[in-house]
């Protein structure tokens, strides 16, 4: 973790001279804007790790999802009139790719019916396969914006 020049600076956010106001205030803002502690919120740990998740934060973060889940639907909504962009359309090419390659590796069986201990064993080896997921993904790309083409038509 580093430390910044703007960790050194005395701001008192609050304007009322109380130094506990101030510091709990900086620590907020801090947080909130992406400053350098940002990753290491006090609320909800370290938000960029590659590492997955364990069953208690998974469960967690079903509780979360749960609580968006009506914001979720009307963004899926929004998203659905539109043409998908170069960049979606990729990540889509690449999942595809992945789930692929996965069906391959538990010879067919549907990734939806693993254990999510074999889920996470599948997702490491096919980490250890990008060269190999990357052209599959490429090569697969046409046909995912053509169906892109034939929902918006349809």
């Amino acid at each position: 973790m580093a430390v910044g020049f703007k960790d050194f600076l005395s701001v008192d956010y609050t304007q009322t001279g109380d130094g506990q106001l101030a510091k709990n205030a900086k620590k907020r803002k801090m947080d909130t804007t992406g400053g350098n502690n940002a990753e290491y919120s006090s609320t909800n740990g370290p938000s960029k790790t590659d590492e997955a998740l364990g069953m208690a934060q998974r469960r967690a973060r079903a509780r979360q999802m749960k609580k968006y889940a009506t914001r979720l639907k009307m963004g899926r909504k929004r998203a659905a009139a539109k043409m998908a962009d170069a960049p979606r359309l990729k990540k889509r090419a690449q999942k595809a790719a992945r789930n692929a390659l996965a069906k391959k590796l538990t010879k067919g069986i549907s990734k939806s019916e693993l254990t999510p201990a074999r889920k996470m064993e599948i997702e490491k080896r096919l980490d250890k396969m990008k060269p190999r997921v990357a052209r599959l993904a490429k090569k697969m790309l046409p046909t995912i914006r053509k169906k892109e083409l034939a929902r918006r038509q349809g």
